[in-house]
């Protein structure tokens, strides 16, 4: 054994006699607030960055490619992981990684309004990530150091319900403010009432002179007609596509089609060749043969229910360099009249003063009077999202300045210096060596890599998904919204499908349940095909479907943790599992690169039909998996 390991194991030895210097600080004072500062960089590079994005009208297929990158931290931080045991000591590792991570979500708060945001706030989000996988090491390793064996024991779940509540603030909380934000920097929201008639005819008016509103000295939407009536008699769908198509055309040159669509042919001109003959033909061949193909909803007779328009005007010049951006949902009232096209309008210096239109649309099925009343909310969403992160900046300021003064100085948290750098190398490569001559290295690397193949596709597109407007195929949710559904009520059920996925094995074993949390991993994601094909409204129902999804998930992803424990065992088991942690990220990572570009291929509904097929390599490696049947099972006193 070199020098290092043997100096590494005096030290773990002197652990009891670091108790006098650690005995006055209670762990309670510090365990929770170190495992929820560790919580919240992971999720707001993993979740809540790609919430910002989709909100800042970024494409799902560039979300998805450059936020799956913000992985690789986590994936080969197995690789520096050694220099932080022996530079340094842990508790300064973690003070100053707190520094970086709070000074670089103000950081990105600063930049988010900057016209180069996408590029700028993605490369601070990733220094971010690399100082939260550090931080990582850094905890974990002062955990150990800091509590005696009994102690580690009693406070491994008290670290993971923090962790859990970090994950309910950043997907959750955070979320919540970014959309109250988003609605109070706006301007006064726009109202209008569409109502059905059995008798009245519908009109039609797109002309400019009839929809004139003076300028003021108050930003405001005006909506003409105020009240619009639409006769219940069906029409034919060619009339319908004639009306949408209008819309199109006249949003589009008139610059009101969103900010992700104008990326999108801004890229369309600037192809490489790696588009040009790969990515693009491949692409179109999908769309082609397997892209969702989106019908209109018609009646026994064929024809579709009768739709109208709404022009929205702009009663001021917005400041240079601004846009504002106008979403329309429903607000109350019957919804057997819906907005099918135009939910999203974005007004800027050179088109504040025409007008922008949406498409309104009764269900075929309706044939009595009712009346609806809708509602467009603008806001400033990029000043919404900087007051996010500054708030998120000072919290975890504050948390480091907290963490400088309370957590204890274990004695054996020392910096280990002292031996060469041949030593270093030698066991670095050693350890990796053993590991990749494990005994069913093979089918283990498959199953690391395999086990969340859907659930890496499916969560860089739930947001997006539950955010996106119904025209498009998504639920239309507010941005407050998902932070209900996805932050709050899906953390809640995944933190309650791990602590049950725990109780169960531990009366079981690994061996018993992997079967059926595999399938419990993979079956769940029906909800979301689920909620992708019948795009219910019922907001009780979408979070019963999220939950169920998320439930499912943290149920069946306790096999994936116990199997890297039991896989890791033997010698180096600390460094082992952090290599099989590595390649958790690493199986997260590559499929979630490709799942925006794959759902813009597909449509969301076929998107959430791939990810249940991704199931198949799930299970298909689970038979070759050799597992002690009494691995996992509690010990009976």
């Amino acid at each position: 054994m070199s020098t290092y390991f043997k100096k590494l194991k005096s030290n773990n030895m002197s652990d009891n006699n670091s108790t006098s210097r650690v005995k006055n600080k209670s762990p309670w004072a510090w365990i929770p607030t170190l495992y929820f500062a560790q919580g919240l960089p992971y999720v707001v590079a993993m979740t809540v960055a790609v919430i910002m994005y989709k909100r800042l009208g970024i494409s799902n297929t560039d979300i998805a490619l450059y936020t799956s990158w913000l992985y690789l931290p986590w994936v080969i931080k197995p690789f520096w992981s050694p220099f932080v045991d022996l530079i340094k000591t842990k508790r300064w590792w973690i003070v100053s990684m707190q520094l970086l991570v709070g000074a670089g979500l103000a950081g990105v708060a600063f930049l988010i309004p900057m016209p180069f945001f996408f590029q700028a706030t993605l490369a601070v989000l990733w220094l971010i990530a690399f100082s939260s996988a550090t931080y990582d090491i850094a905890a974990d390793g002062f955990y150990m150091l800091a509590l005696d064996s009994s102690q580690q024991s009693f406070f491994v779940g008290i670290r993971s319900t923090f962790y859990r509540l970090a994950m309910i603030t950043g997907q959750g909380l955070l979320i919540i403010i970014a959309g109250s934000l988003e609605t109070w920097t706006g301007v006064e929201p726009m109202q209008f009432k569409v109502s059905s008639s059995t008798t009245a005819q519908t009109e039609i008016a797109l002309t400019d002179q009839n929809n004139k509103v003076p300028q003021t000295d108050e930003m405001t939407f005006v909506a003409f007609p105020h009240n619009l009536v639409l006769n219940t008699n069906n029409i034919a769908p060619d009339s319908l596509t004639r009306i949408k198509e209008y819309v199109n055309v006249k949003n589009q040159e008139n610059g009101f089609v969103s900010l992700e669509e104008k990326s999108s042919e801004v890229n369309k001109e600037k192809k490489s060749w790696w588009s040009s003959h790969v990515s693009t033909p491949l692409g179109d061949f999908i769309k082609t043969n397997f892209g969702e193909k989106r019908k209109l909803v018609a009646g026994t007779d064929g024809k579709v229910g009768n739709a109208g328009v709404i022009a929205v005007r702009l009663s001021k010049k917005p400041e240079e360099g601004k846009t504002v951006v106008l979403n329309s949902s429903l607000k109350s009232g019957d919804k057997s009249i819906s907005i099918i096209n135009g939910e999203r309008i974005v007004f800027t210096t050179e088109n504040w003063d025409k007008p922008a239109y949406m498409v309104v649309q009764l269900d075929y099925k309706l044939k009595k009077e009712v009346t609806a009343e809708f509602k467009g909310v603008s806001g400033n969403i990029k000043l919404a999202w900087s007051i996010t992160f500054f708030i998120l900046a000072g919290f975890v300021i504050l948390i480091m300045v907290y963490h400088r003064f309370i957590l204890p100085h274990p004695v054996s948290d020392v910096a280990k210096v002292t031996h060469t750098a041949a030593d270093i190398i030698k066991e670095f490569g050693n350890t990796f060596a053993t590991f990749f001559k494990k005994p069913g290295i093979g089918t283990a690397l498959a199953f690391l890599l395999l086990y969340r193949l859907g659930e890496a596709m499916l969560v860089k597109m739930a947001s997006p998904f539950l955010l996106d407007a119904r025209e498009v195929g998504g639920l239309g949710l507010t941005t407050g919204q998902v932070g209900i559904v996805y932050g709050t009520v899906g953390i809640l059920a995944l933190t309650l499908g791990g602590i049950v996925g725990g109780i169960a094995a531990s009366r079981k074993g690994l061996k018993f349940w992997i079967w059926i949390m595999a399938l419990c991993i993979t079956l769940p994601h029906l909800a979301f095909l689920y909620l992708s094909w019948f795009l219910p409204d019922n907001f009780f129902l979408i979070n019963a479907a999220v939950a169920f999804e998320q439930f499912g998930y943290g149920f069946g992803f306790t096999a994936y943790m116990l199997f890297m424990i039991y896989f890791a065992e033997g010698e180096h088991k600390t460094a082992h599992f952090a290599i099989s942690t590595g390649l958790m990220a690493l199986g997260m990572m590559l499929p979630g690169m490709i799942a925006g570009w794959l759902q813009d291929m597909l449509g969301y509904n076929h998107f959430f039909i791939f990810v249940m097929i991704c199931a198949i390599p799930t299970l298909a490696v689970i038979p070759f998996l050799k597992i002690d049947k009494e691995f996992g099972k509690k010990v009976q006193k």
